[in-house]
């Protein structure tokens, strides 16, 4: 869940055969031994560092983790190639909130326009039943959600905080490698395709951009206050991640 517009990306390492490329974000709040790698939904290796940690010290850090880097990313390529890309066609398997749905298109006059969930389906009423406008249409419905939702998740998670914080500002903005961030002056970014996953795991990815405001990196410390108020984030993470394809195929 980091801002990957800030990192230095031009990074990368041999592990067998393979060569890894990953991503380095210097963080000025890490002590000069403390780097973190993550691999995130779409396979995207990425290097929390110190800002003066040199190359060298990164390089090896990730080269000590050279086969659980490979692993993760391996994984998620499998996942993927299981994924086939959607046509917005009636039949169509949709997430949202962690349940699936049968997409159903209707072909209606202008007035009609409207997409619902209704029963175990996801009604799409368009105009015209072309792909483009059946998934712009779906896409637009999906933000409104998102942000009915997010919005409501952040207020009940503040409250439940009690850390006497004003409820931050939110920002919606699509992503192909993280689920959130949050800026150094407190706003936090959630992807809308979020809102395909089950609420419990939602809760995961504000809690974890919340913890930012306290801890603005990932150190022990950030993770010790992750802990305390969720105490089974991994197992949500786990879940995330295992739906990641399926959530980001649009």
């Amino acid at each position: 869940m980091r801002n990957l517009a800030l990192a230095e990306l031009d990074w990368s390492f041999h592990y067998g055969s393979d060569v890894v490329h990953f991503a380095v974000r210097r963080q000025p709040q890490r002590r000069n031994s403390s780097i973190s790698i993550h691999v995130e939904p779409e396979g995207a290796v990425v290097v929390d560092a110190p800002v003066d940690a040199s190359r060298d010290a990164i390089l090896a850090a990730v080269r000590r983790r050279g086969r659980w880097i490979q692993g993760h990313v391996a994984g998620f390529l499998r996942r993927r190639q299981n994924v086939l890309p959607r046509e917005y066609v009636s039949g169509e398997s949709f997430m949202y909130l962690g349940r699936r749905y049968r997409l159903k298109v209707i072909q209606v006059e202008s007035a009609e326009v409207s997409v619902k969930l209704r029963g175990s389906h996801l009604e799409v009423r368009v105009t015209d039943p072309q792909r483009q406008s059946v998934c712009e249409a779906t896409k637009r419905w999906i933000r409104e959600r998102a942000r009915d939702v997010f919005a409501e998740r952040l207020k009940t998670i503040v409250a439940e905080l009690n850390w006497r914080l004003p409820t931050p500002a939110m920002r919606l903005q699509a992503m192909q490698v993280q689920w959130g961030s949050c800026s150094p002056g407190g706003r936090l970014t959630l992807n809308p395709w979020l809102v395909k996953a089950p609420r419990d795991c939602i809760d995961y990815v504000v809690l974890h951009e919340l913890c930012h405001l306290k801890e603005h990196n990932h150190s022990p410390r950030f993770y010790k206050l992750l802990d305390k108020h969720m105490p089974q984030w991994r197992n949500r993470k786990k879940r995330l991640d295992e739906l990641a394809e399926s959530i980001l195929n649009t």
